[in-house]
């Protein structure tokens, strides 16, 4: 007899990460091996398998990367369902949506299967990104930091030389990317799900106003600038890209986050984001806003009972000019 995973599974039931307080606490990822030559998990063609949702900013993080870094032929992909239920993330065969993915490595009918399959005592959640590999049937890495820093240079011998060249977590500049990373994911990342999840006015209070003073300091980092660090793109414009592209069309309203929308109050973020969705495929080609707000919308029950989904904001975008 299977054990009853819902509490896991099922983002609806709320209460499994709200502590007493109110707060919503998000738990570590727990699988944290990574790619490397002559390692347990080395770099090689064909042997990883990544399963995402087009919905998750995190499981965004690593589309992005694996456009910019030329990984589609070395790194096949599954997409999720945006419908998240009872039983979490349903592949295409167990509920078909536009854009939504069989998997073709474990036959999953949702991405619980798998993480059960590695390990049937798995008490964590059932999240995307996954790294998989096919290799030893085992979960590499489900953390999506970890993840973009693999593919920034784990495969940079099987890619072109110019796909190779890009480092978007180079030296010289890590200790500012780490140190603005670290804010960037407390107050803005993880600060709209603190805003969006909080169950008392307290705990909503003490997120969303670290939320809104983290993007001032970002719209005065960006006064002038395409980049946040330095003069080119790294992963802390990659990290950020994903929340702001959502907030509008979602955090805004479904999460509370309504001091200013992007667009309507913050001109330097609003022309940063608008550059990269337009001027960078990596980007645009991997922001699917029907799942986006399919997913948030229909999924998160407690916030929003009706499942109904909003039909702006319109544009979902700004055009460049």
């Amino acid at each position: 007899m299977s054990r009853d995973t819902t509490l896991q599974s099922d983002i609806g039931q709320l209460n499994r990460v709200i502590s007493p307080d109110g707060t919503f606490k998000r738990k570590d990822a727990t699988f944290r091996s990574h790619v490397l030559k002559g390692g347990e998990f080395a770099p090689e063609k064909g042997r990883y398998h990544l399963y995402v949702s087009y919905a998750c900013p995190w499981a965004h993080r690593t589309l992005i990367f694996r456009e910019l870094k030329g990984l589609q032929d070395i790194l096949p992909v599954s997409v999720v369902s945006p419908r998240m239920g009872s039983q979490g993330w349903p592949f295409a065969n167990t509920d078909e949506f536009p854009g939504a993915t069989t998997d073709p490595v474990n036959h999953a009918q949702h991405v619980k299967d798998f993480y059960l399959k590695v390990d049937p005592n798995y008490d964590g959640r059932f999240t995307v990104p996954v790294l998989w590999d096919k290799k030893t049937g085992t979960i590499v890495n489900n953390e999506s930091s970890e993840i973009i820093r693999i593919f920034n240079s784990e495969f940079n011998d099987l890619i072109s030389p110019e796909k190779a060249q890009l480092d978007l977590y180079p030296k010289e500049l890590r200790e500012q990317i780490d140190e603005l990373n670290d804010w960037v994911y407390n107050t803005v990342n993880n600060g709209v799900y603190k805003s969006g999840f909080a169950s008392t006015q307290t705990a909503y209070e003490a997120a969303v106003y670290p939320l809104f003073d983290s993007l001032d300091r970002l719209e005065k980092i960006l006064e002038g600038k395409d980049y946040l660090i330095g003069s080119r793109l790294t992963e802390a414009d990659v990290r950020l890209f994903t929340t702001m592209v959502r907030f509008d069309p979602v955090y805004h309203g479904h999460f509370k986050c309504n001091f200013r929308t992007i667009r309507g109050g913050y001109p330097n973020i609003n022309r940063w984001m608008k550059n990269l969705y337009w001027n960078n495929d990596a980007f645009k080609s991997t922001t699917n806003f029907d799942h986006i707000k399919t997913h948030y919308y229909w999924s998160h029950t407690t916030i929003n009972p009706s499942r109904v989904v909003p039909a702006g904001p319109v544009p979902l975008i700004e055009p460049l000019n």
